[in-house]
């Protein structure tokens, strides 16, 4: 059984069968351990909008590494950008393709960690897929170029990237 998850409503406001979690990572954890639980899914689906950091990426890409842009601590025993301390688990990667960062905040200026895009969910679910052994697909509609412009760009193409999932979720086989 597969399940999907976007964060918004916005994203997704024609595609019934997505379960909505709230903006942020917190709030993406707390909904796939509660889709987890619920449904016991041998995959989780997840789609959303993201702001790309290299400004040929446009489209709807397929994210296949994930890290959480926002944990910083290099002040406390030489840790790197995006690595928790004393986790396993300090990125994810599925296999080549696409990087997205996770954090907790609106991306509209330069960040240091380089991914390709960034977020604010995939890497909570990437991990606790990981943690669940529960297969992960993350499908990002490039909203905007996390620049200054970015708030105003999310707003406009925030809907519209949802009928570029649907034709990939069709020619991919992905049933719900």
């Amino acid at each position: 059984m597969n399940v999907f998850i976007a964060a918004l409503k916005d994203e997704v406001p024609n595609l019934d069968y997505f379960h909505i979690s709230g903006v942020g990572k917190i709030n993406a954890t707390i909904k796939a351990c509660e889709l987890i639980q619920k449904y016991k899914p041998t995959t989780i689906i997840n789609y959303g909008t993201a702001g790309a950091l290299n400004n040929n990426l446009s489209g709807l890409i397929e994210c296949t590494k994930f890290y959480q842009r926002d944990m910083d601590c290099r002040g406390l025993l030489s840790f790197k950008l995006g690595e928790t301390p004393f986790d396993e688990i300090s990125e994810i990667i599925l296999k080549r393709g696409f990087s997205c960062g996770s954090g907790d905040n609106f991306v509209n200026n330069k960040i240091e960690l380089q991914t390709d895009v960034v977020d604010m969910e995939a890497y909570a679910i990437a991990k606790v897929c990981k943690k669940s052994n529960i297969n992960f697909l993350c499908f990002k509609y490039i909203s905007d170029n996390a620049n200054e412009d970015a708030n105003l760009n999310w707003q406009e193409n925030c809907k519209k990237g949802e009928g570029f999932f649907e034709k990939i979720r069709k020619n991919r086989k992905i049933h719900f």
